[in-house]
């Protein structure tokens, strides 16, 4: 008997070691021939090669990760469907808006019998006002999730709020069956917890986009230097083409007045969150936050919204607290909670820790996906 095929498809390069790499390595354990299929991976790079390291077989497709060409996304879903024939998949999963649905899609016109969606987050086109453009957006991408989900086995999800939005919404019929995961999980092993520095140092790592609550993490940090000069807010990420993204003038302002230190895209974020003794992530709405799981696992307290994927990852008071999305006030005060108490974050901290380890190790997350989907 031959191995099954396994596809998965996504939409950014990075995503296959940082996020799934666990999942792939889950895969071929469990006797999976596995191909990745993604834009604008390098043959020559550093993941293409640890990925055909792993025995992966990687495929170039022309997707254009944001925005909705007609042209360009029909290009993206013939060559999926090609690829799902011409290695005789048996298994595609696909993550991110455009892999989902288009991954879908293909699998389904391409025969492929067992496929699967995994819902990371809703993105844009589900944030913010539904006025403009985010409007028109926000109804195709509700049609092609309609369309497509319809054609799954399972769809997983990250939370239980965007399993409830996408049933309350009927973007998946009810005939469709749907599990909530912890998120994509975290290697504990890799992300080893680190003293606390000194000093009290505050740390959000995004895409620099408004619905990361990147401004209100700056606005909060220039009123908390204002009675704690010492404090540090330091910042990880980057501007990239999304139509919410926070303009270059913008982060010049910040840290030409001193109020954040960028320290730009990172590898490896280890580093940064131990200089850190608080992480903060002020997002308007997640699937589950990769940075917070890293930054628990590492012993940080963590301060996030009461929003959609990010209060599943704190229980206020206890390894963190919730506050109000774009509520600057409060994410102020509660900075300011935990450099008042040491004691508190440290104590925060080691509850995070113990919160990965037993509810977000990537392991135990692989697991039950692998699981559900028959593997």
């Amino acid at each position: 008997m031959t191995n099954p095929v396994f596809l998965l498809v996504a939409s950014f390069p990075d995503s296959l070691i940082k996020f799934r790499g666990p999942l792939i390595e889950g895969l071929i354990q469990a006797g999976c021939t596995v191909h990745v299929a993604v834009p604008g991976l390098e043959a020559e790079s550093d993941i293409a090669s640890r990925l055909t390291g792993l025995g992966v077989t990687v495929h170039d497709i022309p997707l254009e990760r944001t925005g909705l060409n007609p042209v360009t996304d029909l290009s993206a879903l013939l060559a999926l469907r090609k690829l799902v024939g011409q290695i005789r998949a048996d298994y595609v999963l696909g993550y991110t808006i455009k892999p989902v649905i288009y991954g879908t899609l293909a699998a389904w016109l391409g025969g492929a019998r067992n496929r699967f969606a995994l819902i990371t987050g809703l993105g844009y086109a589900f944030t913010g006002e539904a006025t403009g453009l985010r409007k028109v957006l926000r109804m195709l991408i509700q049609q092609l999730y309609r369309f497509s989900l319809s054609r799954n086995r399972l769809v997983f999800f990250q939370n239980p709020d965007d399993e409830a939005l996408f049933r309350q919404l009927k973007l998946l019929k009810t005939a469709i069956p749907s599990r909530v995961v912890n998120g994509s999980g975290v290697d504990v092993a890799e992300y080893a917890v680190s003293p606390l520095p000194a000093a009290p140092a505050f740390l959000l790592i995004a895409r620099l986009l408004g619905d990361k609550g990147v401004r209100e993490y700056a606005q909060a940090a220039a009123l908390v230097k204002a009675q704690y000069p010492d404090a540090v807010f330091r910042l990880v990420g980057w501007i990239d083409d999304n139509p919410d993204a926070i303009r270059q003038q913008e982060l010049e302002e910040w840290v030409a007045s001193g109020t954040v230190e960028f320290l730009g895209k990172l590898a490896d974020v280890r580093p940064a969150i131990a200089d850190s003794s608080v992480y903060v992530l002020p997002s308007y709405r997640e699937g589950t936050p990769r940075t917070v799981l890293e930054a628990m696992a590492m012993g940080r307290a963590v301060i996030t919204t009461d929003a959609p994927g990010c209060r599943e990852t704190v229980v206020d008071g206890d390894n963190g607290f919730l506050v109000p999305v774009q509520d600057v006030s409060a994410l102020a005060e509660s900075m300011i909670k935990l450099i008042e108490n040491r004691e508190q974050a440290a104590a925060m901290g080691a509850r995070s820790r113990q919160m990965a380890e037993e509810k977000y190790d990537v392991h135990k997350v692989n697991a039950v996906m692998l699981k559900e989907m028959g593997l």
